[in-house]
């Protein structure tokens, strides 16, 4: 007795009698188009094997039994993961051994379609020349019936148009297009060691919706690494400032070598490392990818590390020519003071380019509120501690060259903030005239 199971496209081809077969397509398309995968079964008996065997000699004249329709509902977080990934600039793609109405409902459940673009068959794609693929893979959104072979191609066509591609999968016949992708992703779960072997992540909870939460949290590494290089840079850059303009400006050098170096391992380090515990902006999820040459120096970095450095460095100055024209003892300990804080209060407004610090919360970095606290503490005992004054060269500063120095340091902190304010209103402009 020979047993068939398969597409019902394929299964009517085998068939003895033929004379169903419209009906039993129509019937197939409703299922289909409900978002069940449907099976067909066939059998028949035979006296003896044919000599020799082949699939081709077994497979013929058989007679129908059935149809059975499974499904295989979405997660509930799925339809959430692919709107999140829509707006955030990343466009989800179905690629599916399905029929094509049963990849048509499930990605119109789960918003993948909406109506609008293609959706393609393999049979489809096997006729498109290179060039017809090309111009129409950004607007293609479900491919259905597609083989190993066409999955790779699809992927080539995105990467050529300049996108970066992530793949995900489970089965051996998509370990090619796991490795040809930027980022091959295999299931954890039901994924084969073939798959797990080609894909450079692998899916511990087979979860789509993880795969966006992976997202989201690369773009907080990426955007806490730019903060802390933008932090670290204007302060290095404030202080080359204040020691190259100094002479120029006619005044005495306002810094010694143990200074530099308290300020480069104590006020830049801890609050800086602090930083790598920022949380995600509110709009992370919100905004384009970045682009994959893009520079870390990109989007105003160099511009910012190069005017507050040197606002920085101004403060400084401007406090020591004061100092020194009245004759004040403690001059240099002031510019150091200032030097200091005011790097601790940059490190507060760049906690985000766009939210005012009082609209995030002072609070809500609270490893970095700690170590800003710690250093403020330990730039006090050197200023007021009598053996530190000995190792530091400092001096005590009265209440009065204290307050100086924490409202010159609060300067830098809000022409920071001033900045936010300006690009805010710069991006309302922008969106209104592009409105219009």
């Amino acid at each position: 007795m020979v047993f068939t199971k398969g597409a019902i496209e394929s299964i009517a081809r085998c068939l003895a009698d033929q004379k169903n077969a419209e009906k039993l397509f129509s019937l197939n398309e409703a299922w289909a188009a409900k978002g069940l995968r449907v099976l067909a079964f066939a059998y028949k008996y035979i006296d003896v094997l044919p000599d020799p065997v082949s699939i081709e000699a077994l497979e013929k004249d058989l007679v129908f039994t059935g149809l059975a329709g499974m499904i295989d509902p979405p997660r509930p977080e799925a339809k959430a993961a692919i709107g999140e990934c829509k707006t955030a600039g990343i466009k989800p793609v179905m690629i599916t051994g399905d029929h094509p109405a049963t990849a048509l409902s499930i990605a119109k459940e789960v918003g993948i379609w909406n109506g609008k673009g293609y959706c393609v068959t393999g049979a489809e794609l096997e006729q498109m020349s290179e060039d017809d693929l090309q111009e129409k893979v950004e607007h293609i959104s479900v491919y259905a019936r597609v083989s190993p072979e066409q999955k790779i191609r699809i992927v080539k066509a995105l990467q050529s148009k300049g996108h970066s591609v992530s793949m995900t999968g489970d089965g051996v016949n998509d370990a090619p297009s796991l490795r040809a992708a930027d980022i091959g992703v295999a299931m954890g779960i039901n994924g084969t060691d073939v798959s797990k072997e080609a894909a450079d992540m692998i899916l511990l909870d087979d979860n789509f919706a993880t795969i966006v939460k992976a997202v989201r949290e690369g773009r907080r590494i990426y955007d806490n690494i730019r903060k802390f290089v933008k932090y670290i840079m204007t302060c290095n850059g404030a202080e080359i400032w204040t020691i190259f303009l100094a002479p120029l400006v006619g005044l005495p050098i306002p810094l010694l070598p143990i200074h530099i170096l308290w300020i480069n391992l104590v006020t830049d380090g801890l609050p800086g490392l602090a930083l790598a515990s920022e949380k995600a902006e509110e709009d992370v999820m919100r905004r384009p990818p970045s682009k994959s040459d893009e520079s870390l120096f990109s989007g105003g970095v160099s511009f910012h590390i190069l005017w507050v450095g040197l606002l920085m460095a101004g403060v400084t100055l401007a406090t020591q020519q004061w100092a020194v024209t009245n004759q004040l003892a403690h001059w240099q300990t002031m510019v150091f003071t200032i030097l200091s804080l005011s790097q601790l209060g940059h490190v507060l407004a760049i906690r985000s380019d766009k939210t005012f610090l009082y609209m995030q919360g002072i609070f809500s970095n609270r490893l970095l509120i700690g170590a800003i606290a710690i250093t403020v503490v330990l730039q006090l005992m050197i200023i007021y501690l009598p053996f530190a004054n000995e190792i530091f060269k400092t001096q005590p500063l009265t209440g009065k060259e204290l307050l100086i120095c924490i409202g010159m340091s609060a300067v830098v902190f809000h022409a920071v903030e001033m900045e936010k304010w300006i690009k805010r209103n710069l991006a309302k402009r922008s969106a209104k005239i592009s409105l219009k």
